[in-house]
């Protein structure tokens, strides 16, 4: 019997190369990428560039993603006609054409998570707010450079905290900001109601008000959550109805003292309006985890631009670490070895998708 091919994809840290020598050492063939290609259904994407992913993943009869790192459309996986096994991380996945591998009879495999919290993801988040309110990066890099004070902080107590969403994510993050930095929640979504709130706070620990009846996560309108706000937080999965809903529109509303911060998906807020909001510095500061493309492009204006001055925003960026760790990673790669084993024996697999889960 031939050898399985294996491809781990977009392993930037090698995390996988410890849970996957159990596979190696077994005969498997596991070929590790550490960078991550152009999307193939994105529209700016050449043909050239869709053609070399085709190249790269060809070979292989079984591929382990990471998240949405490597989107896999019905036309990719249609173009890989090795493919026996899709792999990726979580219960659900949006970049992930499951159908199309039912299709092919490609069965489509994912990770389940560890119930603890506050999560990676809450901790980055409320990380990156702190960061820019405090001015860290920028003072870390004063004082490096031999500089010393070069602007004030911006205090969070008392103040307004709005989350756009206010599902698992949004939950977390909005009770940190509430008990340790005393912040009114408001929160908005398509279809929020104050009644789901008071349960969601209730579920949280939380009183559903104060003695004043005033709500611990109280529902407003979309104007009244960009007008209100000192930090707006987005706290939504990315779906056809989320992509591209916040706009130059919403933005043009927030304070000029207020912060933005995207940790959930890059597609979520319209990059050009967003861009445009910080170029001119219609709001103090834009903290950002997630782009448009990802890895975002060295040539991105996010990357070049001198933030902080001329009368631009400030800026902070991390590079979509709001799960990583090393723990969560290693325990994904370590489930997807025993389904890879579970799958070879003709065992049931843990965690088959059925549809992208959105």
């Amino acid at each position: 019997m031939a050898l399985l091919k294996i491809a781990v994809l977009d392993d930037y840290q090698k995390l996988s190369e410890p849970p996957f020598e159990r596979l190696r050492s077994s005969g498997y063939e596991v070929t590790t990428f550490t960078d991550t290609l152009l999307p193939y259904n994105h529209p700016d994407t050449p043909q050239d560039a869709k053609d070399a992913l085709v190249k790269r993943l060809e070979p292989f009869d079984i591929i382990s993603s990471m998240r949405e790192r490597t989107p896999f459309p019905a036309e990719l996986i249609n173009r890989l006609p090795n493919l026996k096994l899709l792999l990726t991380t979580g219960g659900r996945n949006a970049s992930i054409n499951v159908k199309a591998c039912s299709a092919r009879g490609v069965p489509v495999a994912g990770t389940i998570a560890k119930n603890r919290g506050p999560d990676s993801t809450t901790q980055h988040c409320v990380a990156l707010i702190l960061a820019l309110a405090r001015n860290i990066p920028q003072d870390d890099a004063s004082m490096k450079s031999g500089g010393w004070q070069t602007t004030y902080a911006t205090g969070l107590a008392g103040k307004v905290f709005g989350s756009i969403g206010l599902g698992r994510l949004g939950v977390s993050v909005s009770r940190i900001m509430s008990i340790a930095f005393g912040m009114k929640i408001v929160s908005w979504s398509t279809n929020l109601t104050q009644e789901a709130a008071d349960q969601k706070a209730k579920a949280a620990g939380l009183p559903v008000e104060d003695e004043n009846g005033n709500k611990t996560f109280k529902v407003v309108s979309r104007d009244e959550l960009f007008k209100s706000a000192d930090v707006v937080s987005v706290q939504l999965v990315l779906s056809d109805r989320s992509r591209g809903l916040i706009t130059a529109d919403d933005l043009g509303k927030m304070k000029k003292s207020a912060l933005f911060i995207n940790t959930s998906r890059g597609p979520i807020v319209v990059d050009d309006d967003l861009l445009a909001a910080a170029r001119k510095g219609s709001i103090r500061g834009v903290g950002l985890d997630v782009y448009e493309i990802e890895p975002l492009p060295k040539e991105s204006e996010w990357r070049t631009t001198r933030w902080g001055e001329g009368g631009s925003s400030q800026v902070v960026l991390t590079p979509h670490m709001g799960y990583v760790e090393e723990d969560n990673i290693t325990v994904m790669y370590q489930q997807q070895v025993e389904n890879i084993l579970r799958w070879q024996r003709g065992e049931t697999m843990a965690t088959v998708l059925s549809d992208s889960g959105y």
